[in-house]
């Protein structure tokens, strides 16, 4: 049996509609994909370092990632001794000096976990896992140290269809200012990835 003219109006039409409807889930897929958004940690301390003297910018700015009393930084804290031991200057030495079995004030141990990522290991899903779990961590950048708080990103989809976060912007705090110097952004389309020496996250192993 031949469908009736009626029928085949009826089935074009519901095919256009569904073309309809398609485009449009494409043009907010595309909107969703390539739109930036930023995601920060929250609830961090606004520590000024106690001089620009690059050991008391480390002290700060580990203070300022894990906001933590016990473990840093003060007299009685567990990482104090470790911290004025290590290498301002260096990232790797400071998170050799960081991870391993620590002491509370009060005797009991304590193990920290200290990821240091050189530039070729500084991966955006990586990296952006960690800002959404509320991590902050320490950058050096032209040989300084500061606190990453927050990131800049967008969705994009590859070849494949697949999906992958494509970080743009570092959202930074330089510990030695408590002025509008202190917040700054690192962007990829404008600045030397070069100067990066790496990213160190830091807090209790679980």
């Amino acid at each position: 049996m031949r469908p009736r003219s009626s029928d085949l109006a009826s089935l074009a039409a519901r095919y256009s509609l569904v073309a309809i409807f398609l485009a449009i889930s494409s043009i907010s897929q595309a909107q969703i994909l390539y739109q930036d958004q930023q995601v920060e940690v929250h609830d961090l301390p606004r520590l000024t370092a106690k001089s620009d003297d690059p050991s008391d910018v480390l002290v700060a700015s580990m203070d300022t990632i894990l906001h933590n009393k016990d473990l840093c930084c003060g007299k009685d804290s567990a990482l104090v001794d470790s911290l004025a031991t290590a290498d301002p200057a260096s990232l790797k030495d400071i998170s050799a000096k960081l991870d391993g079995r620590h002491l509370l004030g009060d005797g009991r141990p304590i193990q920290i976990n200290a990821e240091y990522l050189t530039p070729e290991k500084i991966y955006a899903g990586r990296l952006l896992h960690r800002i959404l779990d509320q991590h902050a961590a320490l950058l050096m950048w032209n040989s300084h140290l500061y606190v990453v708080y927050g990131v800049v990103f967008m969705w994009q989809s590859d070849s494949r269809g697949g999906v992958y976060a494509l970080i743009h912007k570092l959202l930074l705090w330089d510990t030695r200012y408590s002025d509008p110097r202190r917040t700054l952004v690192f962007s990829r389309e404008e600045d030397d990835t070069g100067k990066i020496e790496g990213i160190l996250f830091a807090g209790v192993a679980h």
